[in-house]
């Protein structure tokens, strides 16, 4: 059975084999950078369910996230009220979800380690490491202990621990690694076909972090195709022609290029997939 993937920008993902769909993480709203230095901000709706329609998200499953930075969680709530879909994640997950509505019988708190069935999807949950803080990001470890209400500021969304999810359907396996970062052996008995990997921070990598980086994950995992993730700019909506990151955040182009020589250098395939777009694989 073929799998189809859809991305919708940063790390959200869609898998559907045709009979049921999977969410890993959820952010369509993207607001702008202003907003999220100084401001609040809420769901798109309409664009969350022009996403929804257009992409025909009718038979999601399950949400699952990975931290609870709002460029992966903000839009959860949302869309697990639209769909009936349950969501899995950390205490700081069901809070998002707890202060917006979510039904608890929605509500699932995973554990590292955990593996969940859903009919022919077979998903485990790997404790993971985020990417080293920046001036945007410092809140690493930070959990949110309540719920965290409408109208919340959108740095009030902490990192909460992050996590990793192998993939394994039909006898093909996929991994997701949000976070440019590493933790020594966690991958070295996950093997996959298809390695989707976050990018946020190599641009800047010296040569060290960047040989352990594609070793911890590209060469203990021996995927034959690795998809980039988080290298598109989320404060760009997804109603906009998509955009690199800020220069002054990151230099994608440099992204691209260190990724290119590596895979070439170790014959490993990789392929860039747009927002908004579906691959088969």
């Amino acid at each position: 059975m073929i799998m189809k993937v859809t991305f919708f920008g940063t790390t959200t993902l869609l898998f559907d084999d045709g009979k049921d769909q999977i969410l890993f993480d959820c952010h369509f709203t993207r607001p702008s950078l202003l907003k999220y230095i100084s401001g609040r901000a809420e769901t798109n709706r309409q664009l969350a369910n022009d996403m929804l329609r257009i992409h025909k998200v009718n038979r999601l499953r399950a949400i699952f996230v990975s931290h609870t930075h709002h460029d992966h969680v903000m839009d959860v709530p949302f869309t697990a009220i639209q769909t009936g879909a349950m969501v899995y994640g950390s205490l700081s997950a069901m809070n998002v979800c707890r202060g917006r509505g979510v039904r608890k019988e929605q509500l699932h708190q995973f554990r590292a380690g955990e593996t969940y069935q859903i009919n022919d999807f077979r998903i485990t949950v790997i404790k993971s490491l985020h990417s080293k803080p920046t001036i945007l990001n410092n809140d690493l470890g930070e959990i949110i202990e309540k719920p965290l209400a409408a109208g919340a500021k959108l740095r009030d969304y902490k990192e909460g621990g992050s996590y990793d999810f192998y993939v394994e359907h039909q006898g093909k396996k996929y991994l997701i690694r949000p976070s440019f970062n590493y933790i020594e052996h966690q991958l070295d008995n996950y093997p996959c076909d298809v390695l989707f990997l976050g990018v946020a921070g190599l641009a800047k990598a010296d040569e060290e972090t960047e040989r352990k980086f594609f070793e911890e994950t590209v060469e203990k995992t021996k995927p034959s195709l690795v998809i980039p993730l988080h290298w598109d700019n989320f404060f760009s909506g997804l109603d906009r022609p998509i955009l690199r990151m800020p220069s002054f955040v990151e230099k994608t182009e440099t992204v691209f290029y260190k990724l290119a020589l590596y895979c070439e250098a170790h014959d490993v395939n990789c392929f860039l997939q747009f927002p908004r777009t579906s691959v088969e694989i």
